[in-house]
C-alpha cells in the first residue's frame, strides 16, 4: 500500500521536476557557459510567476502571460548585467542586488499582496497539477515535454551561431575572447538576460502548475538548479557530450532531484529538513569530480612507483 502511494506520487514529482528543469537550463547559462555565479534567479522566478498570476486572473492568454513574463525576466537580467558591467559590481553581489529589489517588485506587481491564487476551475492555464494523472495531452508533463525540447533547439541553434559562439568563447576566456575583438561585457548582460528570462518563463509555468504565485516562491531556487545541473552531469555527462545533449542531462536531473525527494518524503523526512537535504546533496554531487579526480591522481602515483 506504501509503494501506491509513492508510485502515485511520481508523476506528479515529474512534472515539477521538468518545470524546475527549465529554470535549471537558465542557471546552467551562467554557471557552465558564461562562468558566472548569478543569484538574480530567486527573484527573477518569482517575478516570472507574479506576472503570469496577475495576467492570468486579469483574463490575459496564458500563452500571452508566459511571454511577458519571458521579457520581464530579460529585464531583470539586464539590471543584473549592467550592476555588473557598468557599475564594477563582482556578479555575484550584482545578482543579490537585483533579487533584493525584485522582492519589493513582486510585491508591487501582485498589487501588495504576498500571493495571488490562480485558480484552476475558473482560469484557463497551461499546466495544472490536477492533471497530474490523466492519460491524455492535459496532463502537464506532455506540454512541459514539448517546451523542453523546443527550448533545447532554440538554445542548441542559438548557441551554433557565431554569436552563440562568441558567448561561450565569454565564458571560457575572457581575455581570448577580448583578444578576438568580442565585446565580453555585452556579451556576459545577454547572457544574463537569456538566463534569466528563461528563469523567469519557468516560474511563470510553475505557478499555473501550482496554481498560485508568491514572493516566496523561489527562495533556494539556485540551489535547485545547481542540483540539477550537477545530477545532470554527474549522471548522464557520459551519455551526452554535445551541447544539446548537456542541456538534457540539466533537465533529467531536475527530475532525478524531485524523484529523490518524494522518495525521502515517502519515508518519513520531516519537510522542514527538505532544504538541509537539498544543500547535502548539492554537496556530495560537487564532490564527486573531485573524489574522481583525486582516485585518478592516486592511480597514476601508483603507476609512476
Amino acid at each position: 500500500m506504501e509503494f501506491v502511494k509513492l508510485f502515485n506520487a511520481f508523476p506528479g514529482a515529474v512534472s515539477q521536476g521538468l518545470a524546475w528543469g527549465l529554470m535549471a537550463i537558465g542557471v546552467y547559462i551562467t554557471y557552465r557557459i558564461l562562468d558566472v555565479a548569478d543569484l538574480t534567479v530567486d527573484g527573477s522566478m518569482a517575478t516570472g510567476g507574479a506576472v503570469a498570476a496577475v495576467m492570468i486572473t486579469s483574463g490575459v492568454n496564458p500563452w500571452i502571460a508566459v511571454l511577458c513574463a519571458f521579457l520581464v525576466g530579460l529585464l531583470a537580467g539586464l539590471l543584473t548585467g549592467m550592476f555588473h558591467t557598468m557599475m564594477g559590481i563582482p556578479a555575484i553581489l550584482a545578482g543579490i542586488l537585483t533579487q533584493l529589489a525584485l522582492y519589493s517588485i513582486n510585491l508591487r506587481i501582485m498589487g501588495g499582496k504576498a500571493n495571488t491564487a490562480v485558480n484552476v476551475s475558473k482560469y484557463y492555464v497551461l499546466v495544472s497539477s490536477r492533471n497530474v494523472r490523466a492519460l491524455s495531452f492535459q496532463n502537464p508533463i506532455c506540454l512541459l515535454l514539448i517546451i523542453t525540447a523546443v527550448l533545447i533547439l532554440i538554445l542548441h541553434f542559438f548557441f551554433g551561431t557565431e554569436y552563440g559562439c562568441a558567448l561561450r568563447a565569454t565564458g571560457a576566456n575572457q581575455n581570448m575572447a577580448r583578444a578576438q575583438g568580442i565585446n565580453t561585457r555585452f556579451g556576459t548582460v545577454v547572457g544574463l538576460m537569456i538566463s534569466n528570462g528563461i528563469v523567469s518563463f519557468s516560474g511563470a509555468l510553475l505557478t499555473q502548475y501550482q496554481g498560485f504565485a508568491d514572493v516566496q516562491m523561489a527562495r533556494g531556487a539556485i540551489v535547485i538548479g545547481l542540483a540539477a545541473v550537477i545530477i545532470g552531469e554527474v549522471v548522464f555527462g557520459k551519455l551526452f557530450r554535445s551541447f544539446w545533449g548537456k542541456l538534457i542531462c540539466v533537465s533529467l536531473g531536475a527530475v532525478i532531484y524531485y524523484l529523490v525527494m518524494q522518495v525521502v518524503l515517502w519515508l518519513g523526512l520531516n519537510t522542514n529538513d527538505l532544504k538541509m537535504l537539498t544543500a547535502l546533496v548539492v554537496a556530495v554531487f560537487l564532490a564527486v569530480p573531485y573524489w574522481k579526480g583525486l582516485a585518478t591522481q592516486k592511480k597514476i602515483r601508483k603507476r609512476g612507483v
